[in-house]
């Protein structure tokens, strides 16, 4: 049986205290930057490198079609960061964009719903 005395309010207080200051602690980690070397990243490939992840597709495109880059934006260099960068600048930014699309085309489902549109 609980009876409310000024113990029990206390034990409750620092029980929740404990838990809040625990799961602030743990959330904080997120924003600590990682020590230590990260491993190399992807984004640096060369042409060859492209070229062969493209073949290495085990689709019926990846198959036949290969490295499809009509543009030749490859071989181009962006703000002179060399080939290597800008094949990684493109590759980041394609997956920014891809990010942001997957977002808006939620945004639009969101809007959709009937809770949303008033009907």
């Amino acid at each position: 049986q609980w009876i409310e005395s000024p113990r029990n309010i206390f034990v409750v207080g620092a029980k929740m205290m404990k838990i809040v200051l625990a799961l602030c602690l743990s959330s904080a980690a997120a924003f600590v930057a990682p020590t230590g070397q990260s491993p190399a990243s992807s984004l640096g490939a060369t042409k060859e490198d492209m070229a062969a992840l493209a073949e290495a597709n085990p689709d019926f495109l990846g198959q036949s079609l290969g490295l499809w880059d009509p543009l030749g934006v490859l071989n181009l260099d962006f703000w002179g960061l060399g080939n290597e960068g800008t094949i990684g600048y493109l590759r980041h930014s394609e997956i920014k964009h891809g990010r942001v699309a997957m977002a808006a085309f939620l945004g639009y489902l969101a809007q959709s719903t009937p809770l949303v549109a008033g009907e």
